[in-house]
């Protein structure tokens, strides 16, 4: 299959937005604008690799929005978007160099999965193609604010981002076109000869250019994703002799070990068939039966971001999960830290958004006589509703 992969230009100052902090790390909804266009690119199955164009004066910020995602090295941008572009596509000319391309504006944080498919597919059948909106409204040109005539709408389309093109065809396109200042990738494909489709956009994939733009942002946020749905999972491992456990990945020292096919991450465990649940696509036994050995001594990692991928194909996205251990023993509290982290990794959350807690039985029962640890994890999802 062809490779493609997702240019996010992000290195602009964002002037027209105001204030010191670039527009693309202000905050929407619990997480900063870059983070949600990284992450509907990082989650998307067409897309094989995230790549990010960065002013270097933002590294702090850069690292600060996105450095959990475990990306490549962002690329150092130009003073201009279609400098910035075109040192991303050198960039990406080194060996391997993917078959296709999809460039997309960090400023866009509402693109959708059904969009960035459906331009993803224009390119079995054309050179470019990019997500664009019919324009409804009636146009006016005027000079000083007085109407000096009115412009035919029809066949009109507003340009947004994505913007998908064949890897060779554009890279040249835009070596040739070096120093034009163009304002969008289509016109240096245009100037070039190639011939670019059009793909109906999602009319909520808005370019935030404004402080009121986050405020429509967020309310179209709440808008689409009103269908909330909240799973429960829990999972059980006998304890048995060892030198360590693995907890919502990550490794304690211990005199026991947790029995299982995998690497028997009780927490994991959890999280994944509560995500399921909240889906109501069965349970982590029927995705990863424990009779296949391909699943033996599996980091149980691998487990949950096959379910993140699963939310991300139908639209979603998570929420927030709350996980609970049931143990005498390891002590959760010291690692509490280390194990948010690597949830929110795994999930490609904020933190904010991952709760682990731990509570003991008294010395009751199979956890409370230390013959077995137990978790116990919620999931709340949303999708558009």
């Amino acid at each position: 299959m062809p490779t493609c992969t997702a240019l996010i230009v992000a290195a602009g100052t964002g002037s027209r937005f105001g204030g010191s902090l670039p527009k693309q790390y202000h905050e929407l909804a619990g997480e900063s604008i870059l983070r949600r266009s990284v992450l509907a690119f990082l989650n998307h199955p067409h897309i094989d690799n995230v790549r990010v164009v960065i002013n270097p004066d933002h590294r702090a910020m850069y690292d600060h929005a996105v450095g959990d995602l475990n990306l490549p090295e962002p690329i150092t941008g130009g003073d201009t978007r279609q400098e910035s572009v075109h040192r991303g596509l050198e960039a990406l000319s080194e060996k391997p160099k993917p078959d296709m391309v999809m460039i997309h504006d960090a400023a866009r944080p509402l693109i959708d999965a059904a969009t960035i498919t459906d331009v993803r597919r224009a390119l079995d059948s054309a050179k470019g193609a990019i997500a664009a909106k019919l324009l409804v409204d009636t146009l006016k040109r005027a000079n000083d604010r007085t109407i000096t005539t009115t412009i035919d709408r029809a066949n009109l389309w507003q340009a947004h981002t994505p913007q998908a093109f064949h890897f060779n065809d554009i890279l040249v396109a835009h070596r040739a076109a070096a120093g034009a200042q163009m304002t969008d990738d289509a016109a240096v494909a245009e100037k070039s000869g190639m011939s670019v489709s059009i793909v109906p956009s999602n009319p909520d994939n808005m370019k935030i250019t404004n402080p009121d733009d986050l405020d429509r942002a967020a309310r179209l946020l709440g808008h689409n994703y009103g269908d909330i749905r909240t799973g429960m999972g829990f999972d059980v491992h006998r304890l048995i002799p060892g030198d360590n456990i693995i907890i919502c990945g990550v490794t304690i020292p211990h005199s026991f070990k947790a029995e299982g096919h995998s690497d028997a991450d009780v927490g994991l465990h959890a999280l994944v068939d509560a995500i399921l649940g909240a889906m109501g696509a069965g349970d982590i036994g029927s995705h990863f039966p424990p009779s296949d050995m391909q699943w033996k001594g599996k980091d149980s990692g691998h487990f949950v971001k096959h379910v993140v991928g699963m939310v991300s194909e139908r639209g979603g996205l998570i929420a927030h999960v709350d996980i609970t251990m049931m143990c005498e023993a390891p002590k959760i509290g010291p690692h509490r830290e280390a194990m948010t982290q690597r949830v929110a990794e795994l999930l490609e959350i904020s933190p904010t958004r991952v709760s682990i807690k731990a509570t003991t039985t008294e010395r009751l029962g199979f956890t409370g006589r230390g013959e077995g640890i137990a978790a116990q994890a919620i999931a709340t999802l949303r999708f558009p509703g």
